[in-house]
């Protein structure tokens, strides 16, 4: 099975939700597991928030696409804002971290910045995050292995 759809969003905190139930509703339809779908829509609603929050001026939107393709889920987030400081700024989990590299302390409570990308890697298996080539922006995409409901109501195949 593959799936698709994208959703161009105003910069405003009500897209969020909105992108988020589309998902949970494609994720029901396509018989997703429950606790799968949850963590991909609060996922993307970090994305979403951090697109609404640092994407551009307020005329700009921001982009959503999510693809079902067999057993993985990606979903992308592209805003038009001045993108991730000085050169971009690429994360991979499935690169391992040099063994001289330490983990970075944990920011202080009050410090929200940042906290939605670190949410994003915890909850999906394969994060890139990086500013859009030639333009301002940047992209946060994300993976996720699915799990599926015995009475799924779409089979996988692919």
């Amino acid at each position: 099975m593959s799936i698709w759809w994208s959703l161009h969003l105003r910069r405003e905190a009500a897209s969020v939700p909105l992108a988020r139930r589309l998902l949970v509703g494609t994720m029901e339809t396509a018989g997703v597991d429950p606790d799968i779908s949850y963590d991909l829509s609060v996922a993307l609603s970090e994305a979403c928030a951090n697109a609404v929050e640092h994407g551009g001026d307020s005329s700009t939107g921001y982009l959503v696409t999510a693809f079902i393709d067999g057993d993985t889920c990606r979903i992308e987030v592209t805003d038009s804002g001045p993108g991730f400081p000085e050169q971009p700024r690429r994360h991979d989990r499935r690169r391992p971290r040099p063994a001289h590299q330490a983990p970075q302390p944990a920011a202080p409570a009050h410090d929200e910045h940042g906290r939605g990308l670190f949410l994003i890697e915890s909850l999906t298996d394969h994060v890139r995050v990086h500013n859009r080539p030639g333009r301002q922006g940047a992209v946060v995409s994300f993976d996720k292995i699915l799990k599926w409901r015995e009475d799924a109501a779409l089979l996988r195949a692919s």
